[in-house]
């Protein structure tokens, strides 16, 4: 595959980058590296090789999920710096 000023240009354009034109030279040299690295990782015979799902065997344990020291609504409500009946007030942070 041949990397040229167009095709830095076309990946630019698709990533909405504005590159100069000093980087572009860098970009085409660090293309051609990565072409070459794919180029050598197709070399490889893998064969009977199991696709790498997760870095390690481990397995995530969790606690079982129960349902503790329930606080009711008054109680909750009670230190609250603002509240409307049943309900936390809270400063309004999205603009319309």
């Amino acid at each position: 595959m041949e990397i040229d000023d167009k095709l830095v240009e076309k990946l630019a354009k698709l990533s909405k980058l504005e590159i100069a034109a000093e980087e572009k030279t860098k970009l085409k040299a660090n293309f051609g590296k990565i072409i070459d690295l794919v180029d050598k990782l197709q070399e490889i015979n893998t064969d009977g090789v199991e696709p790498l799902i997760y870095l390690t065997e481990n397995k995530n344990i969790l606690r079982k999920d129960v349902v503790e020291n329930m606080v009711d609504k008054v109680e909750a409500l009670k230190n609250a710096p603002d509240k409307d009946s049943d309900y936390f007030k809270v400063p309004k942070v999205l603009k319309k």
